[in-house]
């Protein structure tokens, strides 16, 4: 293999030139499985998170108040069953309000919503950092605020793999 000095910056270099070495084949090869070894662990990646976003719960809340009643311990407990095979999903923890109320108190009750249940879930063993949670206030409402038996609809807190 034939050698040229080069002078960068100062400082003398040896440039290789001629056939590619041994080195390079082997460091090529092993790019190449690495790269395979990526790429089948990203379709892993992404059929796992397929799996776990066919899980949701949905918490439903009193006037006024962000205790999780008996129903959405049982179906955030239940969630947390389903995300067990899944630790590296992120969650998306969402509250929301009815229409009683100021909509500054709407607005701090559904994000205290979304926060005792991301506490929760917590509690249950999903790791804090997984969770991502937003308060929406009276946006986007599951159903109509007329009666207060469609407004009982809006007071929730959805729990969905993002």
């Amino acid at each position: 293999m034939s050698r040229i000095a080069a002078v960068v910056a100062g400082a003398p270099m040896l440039l290789a030139l001629g056939c590619p070495s041994a080195y390079q084949r082997t460091y090529e090869q092993e790019t190449k499985r690495l790269e395979a070894q990526q790429q089948a662990a990203d379709a892993q990646a992404r059929a796992q998170h397929a799996e776990a976003s066919r899980y949701a719960a949905v918490v439903y809340f009193e006037v006024g108040n962000a205790v999780i009643g008996a129903d959405g311990q049982r179906e955030l407990r239940w969630f947390v069953q389903k995300m067990q095979p899944y630790p590296q999903a992120g969650i998306l923890v969402q509250g929301f309000a009815d229409t009683t109320g100021s909509e500054a108190t709407n607005q701090a009750l559904s994000t205290q919503r979304a926060e005792a249940v991301a506490t929760y879930l917590a509690g249950q063993g999903i790791d804090r950092s997984r969770l991502v949670v937003q308060g929406f206030g009276t946006e986007s409402p599951a159903a109509s605020n007329a009666s207060a038996t469609t407004r009982s609809r809006n007071r929730r807190v959805e729990v969905t793999v993002r």
